[in-house]
């Protein structure tokens, strides 16, 4: 394991053990392993989901530039020569 997938993985381990604790007696116990289930997998596509060598957080930061970004729509245009 690299030490990425260890913090990611020791982050939702430890955030959703603490939940599940938390929301067992208020709950029940099924509805506490889905609510842990639920906090814990953004922290497991954290640490193992790879795409062309890019992490989730830079695919997603790549997403919201594009969507978000002010920049104008860049036309490719070329100088023709021949007229001239």
């Amino acid at each position: 394991m690299s030490k990425r997938q260890l913090i990611c993985f020791g982050a939702g381990a430890a955030i959703g053990v603490l939940l599940f604790f938390l929301l067992k007696g208020s709950i029940g116990t099924s509805s506490a392993v889905i609510c842990m289930i639920i906090v814990m997998l953004p922290f497991f596509l954290l640490a193992m989901y790879e795409k062309n060598g890019q992490p989730l957080e830079k695919i997603l930061w790549n997403i919201i530039q594009v969507y978000f970004s002010e920049a104008e729509a860049a036309f490719y245009q070329t100088n023709n020569f021949y007229p001239a």
